[in-house]
């Protein structure tokens, strides 16, 4: 019986669990999600630029109730906040700035709307899901291959 327990505990794993397949690395996890929080920021913010114009943003806005302005800053924010998260720039300050701006789109935009963002207008759970992502990154910090320029950490 000994020799027999001894056996199955030396020998090979057919089946290995998640753990010892991939091990946990919390860099690699912070590039990745800086990566795809920067393409979805620089994303949104483009196709304000180019697509509804920053005129058009500035228009929405108004018509929101808030100051036309607010349309600008949001495409210089999401734009810029983009390509510093792609490049990994001060990513934990970057992740935070952006955080008023999605919390703006629920209040303004999507609250009342319900939900599942498939509803008609957009309901909330987009914006909340990138809130809670750009919270994980704030932990996370920069990442792998962030910008390797004095003080970035």
């Amino acid at each position: 019986m000994a020799n027999q327990q001894s056996a199955i505990q030396n020998s090979p794993q057919l089946i290995q669990t998640p753990s010892q397949v991939i091990q946990s690395n919390p860099e690699t996890a912070a590039l990745i999600l800086r990566l795809a929080l920067g393409v979805m920021f620089l994303a949104h913010g483009l196709l304000k630029l180019l697509v509804f114009t920053p005129a058009g943003t500035a228009g929405f806005f108004a018509s929101l109730g808030v100051p036309g302005w607010f349309g600008y800053a949001a495409i210089a924010a999401e734009v810029i906040g983009g390509l510093l998260l792609i490049i990994g720039f001060r990513v934990q300050l970057v992740a935070a700035g952006l955080i008023p701006l999605l919390v703006g789109s629920i209040v303004l935009v999507h609250g009342d709307k319900g939900w599942a963002f498939s509803n008609e207008g957009g309901g909330w759970e987009y914006s909340a899901f990138l809130i809670m992502a750009s919270l994980a990154l704030i932990f996370l910090g920069n990442g792998r291959f962030a910008a390797p320029i004095p003080g970035n950490r």
